[in-house]
């Protein structure tokens, strides 16, 4: 599992490959929405729940998916870019897991993401 207490996800950016990275863990009825990508990390949102996935070691075969479902999200904030300080940032707090906090560049819309998560926290 990604040590999500020692420093935040590196910067994500949107991406179009984290459907097929992920296929082989989804529920016949869970369905992609967005996905975004680090250098070699990736974050998925889903329909159900967040998916994040940590590739390891030097020819990155080995990969640690965690789940993280929408259901214990306690609470969230977002923190938009500004002027200087180009990335936007969410954290998740998760019951039984603590924070999780997603940095993301600048031209994510992180308020799209904010009402998303939103529509599945709010119930």
């Amino acid at each position: 599992m990604i040590d999500f207490k020692n420093g935040s996800f590196f910067k994500l950016r949107p991406s179009a490959d984290g459907a097929e990275m992920v296929a082989p863990i989804l529920l016949p009825d869970e369905n992609v929405v967005m996905s975004f990508k680090s250098v070699r990390d990736t974050v998925v949102f889903t329909n159900k729940r967040i998916i994040t996935v940590n590739v390891q070691g030097l020819t990155g075969k080995k990969k640690d998916f965690s789940s993280l479902p929408y259901a214990k999200i306690q609470a969230f904030s977002v923190e938009t870019a500004g002027t200087f300080d180009l990335d936007s940032e969410l954290e998740l707090y998760f019951s039984g897991l603590g924070k999780v906090r997603l940095e993301f560049l600048g031209n994510v819309d992180i308020s799209s993401i904010c009402r998303f998560i939103s529509e599945y926290v709010l119930r």
